[in-house]
């Protein structure tokens, strides 16, 4: 434990989406090589009580964390870099903050003292953080939006605070902003980035690094005009160019140095060492063969809704030296044009988890094509669901089968919700969330991928297999090849004659990282190797 916590703060400006969560993951996973304990938080100022109900287009999927929180996507970026599992406390958002404050008022803790922004909103805000912070080495928090966004205001001067609460010398402040080049004149303009950091003082914080996010090299002329103009130092202004894999990020900030100066500014006499690290991206960067994946998705227009599903197959893609070529299927094509995957050159299908009844009629369509046609098939969460439909249909013979979800009148609901929570009327309260334990069948081909009999892996989901059709599937040679510990909850599904045909209830997709690739992605692209 740390007695006095030191704390990385990664603020933004000029622009959102610039990638404060890739230079939050890059430079935890720089420290983490020099052997520190690491920790990472996000702040999310938005009034939302987590990301469950938030647009996949506006901030990409929804992720879940081991003890069933739902945030955003940034938390399993930074699980996914440093090998780590998250919890509720490593994301803090405003209405976390603002309600507690608020039950502490009425619960009389505040007694004869003016509820304010400062200090209450404020302390609130610091309490989280150090409650994290104390037990790590280094904590590196990131803080959402921009510096101009009001919503980011009672963060930002919480974050002033701890300069003072913790002393001068143990915050350490990093931004990040846009190097503009105009296209119509090929100039770099240093302003944005200028009037980002006087935005920034007006919180009276001081960058101790910058980060510019740029598409050309930074010359000796451009560093030291934002050095002179921003007051920091030349060499702690740092060039950010797009590279090939993200996995590149830490060792590009390596070599300007950046782990080294932080751990010389927090008088730690580590070092920073990305071999192993680099070894894995040499794998991305140079493999040895490809295949081509076919995903099937339905939010078509962000590759970020399905980026945990992405990634997953580059992990892979990592392990086996094997480049992963991304084809992407709308479902509801399949319903315009079924012969469509006749048409299209692929060695495995994959498809994502998502919810509600759009577009899952060509899912089945796609789930009888890789059963029939023996082509590899990783189905995930719904479309575990899906599968069942399907052979329902076409193996059972129980016509017109399907979740209760899409059709609350069908004859057999072999998808159906729980008894217990049918009475229940919020449904984020009949949500399956988090990490569950689930025993493996001893003779399943997923007992040989995980090489265990109890495994963990976490859900989002409301519909399960009816228990009542459990034996119908399996007489028809549909193997229930996980199950909860209660015998009641289908987690996975396989076809023992089929090369690979899996799918399950869970989301594998979460537990999976550079260091550690989830084995149903790895042994899916193995499937199409051999």
């Amino acid at each position: 434990m740390s007695i006095n916590p030191k704390i990385i703060f990664v603020t933004g400006g000029t622009v959102s989406w610039l990638g404060k969560w890739v230079v939050t993951a890059s430079i935890s996973k720089l420290l983490q090589s020099s052997g520190l304990k690491v920790w990472v938080l996000k702040m999310d100022p938005y009034l939302q009580v987590d990301a469950w109900t938030m647009s996949p287009y506006e901030h990409g999927e929804c992720y879940v964390t081991k003890d069933g929180w739902e945030t955003d996507l940034d938390l399993w970026n930074y699980e996914r870099f440093l090998g780590i599992s998250l919890t509720k406390d490593n994301n803090i958002t405003t209405w976390q903050v603002y309600l507690n404050v608020i039950e502490k008022e009425r619960a009389g803790e505040y007694l004869w003292q003016t509820v304010q922004i400062i200090p209450h909103i404020t302390n609130e805000i610091k309490d989280r953080i150090l409650k994290v912070a104390k037990n790590y080495d280094i904590t590196v928090v990131e803080v959402w939006w921009t510096v101009w966004d009001i919503e980011s205001a009672p963060f930002l001067e919480a974050i002033r605070q701890f300069k003072r609460d913790l002393w001068r010398n143990n915050v350490f402040y990093i931004h990040l902003a846009l190097l503009l080049e105009l296209n119509f004149s090929w100039e770099i303009k240093t302003k944005p980035i200028q009037h980002t950091i006087i935005k920034l003082r007006e919180y009276w914080i001081s960058a101790d690094m910058l980060i510019c996010r740029t598409w050309k090299d930074m010359d000796n002329k451009i560093k030291d005009k934002i050095s002179m103009l921003c007051d920091i130092d030349k060499d702690k202004v740092i060039e950010w160019k797009n590279v090939s894999t993200i996995y590149e990020v830490p060792e590009k900030l390596r070599e300007q140095n950046v782990g080294n100066i932080i751990l010389d500014y927090f008088w730690f006499k580590n070092k920073t060492d990305l071999t192993w690290w680099n070894q894995k991206v040499s794998k991305i960067k140079n493999p040895k063969r490809e295949v081509n994946i076919l995903l099937v998705w339905k939010y078509t227009k962000f590759d970020d809704t399905y980026k945990s599903v992405l990634e997953a197959f580059i992990h892979a893609w990592a392990s086996l030296e094997t480049k992963v070529n991304v084809i992407l299927l709308e479902s509801d094509k399949i319903i315009e044009d079924k012969s469509i995957l006749e048409k299209i050159s692929f060695d495995w299908i994959i498809v994502p988890g998502w919810f509600w009844w759009r577009g899952v009629e060509g899912m089945i369509e796609i789930v009888k094509y890789a059963r029939e046609h023996n082509i590899p098939f990783l189905g995930i969460c719904l479309w575990m669901q899906v599968a069942v439909i399907e052979y329902a249909r076409n193996v059972c013979w129980l016509k017109n089968a399907n979740s209760s979800e899409f059709n609350k009148n069908t004859e057999h609901k072999v998808i159906d919700i729980m008894n217990e929570q049918k009475s229940i009327k919020q449904k984020w309260w009949t949500m399956r969330l988090g990490a569950y334990d689930a025993i493996l069948s001893k003779d399943s081909f997923i007992r040989q991928l995980y090489w265990q009999d109890v495994i963990v892996e976490r859900h989002r989901h409301r519909y399960e297999v009816n228990p009542n059709y459990h034996n119908i599937l399996e007489q028809a040679w549909l193997q229930i090849s996980w199950k909860s510990p209660d015998n009641r909850l289908v987690e996975f599904i396989e076809l023992k004659e089929n090369k690979y045909f899996v799918a399950t209830q869970a989301h594998p997709e979460f537990n999976s990282s550079l260091e550690s690739p989830h084995p149903l992605f790895v042994w899916l692209v193995k499937s199409c190797i051999n």
